[in-house]
């Protein structure tokens, strides 16, 4: 699935755990990692990362280190295209002094341009993450298909023990408002109608793909998909969020917030972008 990773890595007190979660995922996918450090090499940090190698990876011959000055996101970014990353795997900034997270300028435009699919991983621990209950994005989008194999792949790899696809009714306050003209048992029954339409869109995919034994469960909601995201993560306190990044935003999207970016304003768990 992601045989080829890339860990943009600076020498700060996380680097050590980042590190140790990468390992964990290629072992997992049975792939090679690359490292990206965009600064000036010395041998110092040489040392430094050799020893922190040391301790957590026992196949060097699996790791690649790249060097490289300039640009931060356009340095890591060209980085993953020359050497072919299938995933990018990112540290968020955790703002002090408030419960809320964020994502640092130069991660948020990695994952906003990056072509490979990106992993921002929240709080990185050395003994590693378990993405135990992930939350998948199943509103209906052209790369929803996509984000819904990939992510249940990834869940698969991870062994996780819940997995839920929100999937959201698009125009629900119109459509409810319309069927409002109608008596109380019409409007019960077009809110079930709409209900179970977007269930059958998640069922159809579900049905296209290989079974798995993962406890998967579909939930439907009414408001903006991205707030509802958001909530739901925090309401089961997530693992793992899986969403799409469509490409090829129109220049009238980039004047407006878009739904990816208030996600990424206030993460609620850890995230993999699906490219």
């Amino acid at each position: 699935m992601y045989r080829k990773l890339a860990l943009a890595i600076a020498f700060s007190p996380r680097m050590e755990a980042l590190i140790a979660e990468a390992q964990k995922l290629i072992q997992i996918f049975e792939g090679e990692l690359i490292l990206i450090h965009v600064g000036t090499k010395t041998p110092e940090l040489e040392a430094q990362l050799s020893e922190v190698l040391s301790r957590h990876c026992g196949d060097l011959g699996r790791i690649k280190t790249i060097w490289k000055e300039g640009k931060p996101a356009k340095t890591i970014l060209k980085t993953c295209e020359e050497e072919k990353v299938d995933l990018l795997v990112l540290g968020a900034l955790k703002k002090e002094g408030l419960l809320t997270y964020y994502i640092g300028s130069v991660a948020r435009k990695v994952i906003r341009k990056s072509t490979c699919s990106v992993l921002t991983l929240i709080e990185p621990k050395i003994e590693t993450t378990h993405f135990s209950k992930v939350v998948i994005n199943g509103t209906v989008l052209e790369i929803t298909p996509r984000v819904i194999a990939r992510g249940l792949k990834f869940c698969q790899a991870e062994k996780s023990t819940q997995v839920h696809i929100l999937t959201e009714i698009k125009l629900y306050g119109f459509q409810m408002a319309t069927a409002g003209e109608g008596t109380e048992a019409e409007v019960a029954n077009t809110r079930r109608k709409l209900v179970q339409e977007e269930i059958n869109y998640v069922q159809g995919i579900l049905d296209s793909l290989e079974p798995t034994d993962l406890k998967i469960n579909i939930k439907v909601t009414a408001g903006k998909w991205a707030v509802e995201l958001v909530r739901f993560c925090e309401s089961i306190e997530a693992d793992l969020l899986i969403m799409g990044d469509e490409q090829g935003l129109s220049f009238i999207d980039r004047l407006f917030p878009h739904d990816l970016e208030g996600i990424l304003e206030v993460l609620p768990c850890n995230l993999l972008i699906v490219k």
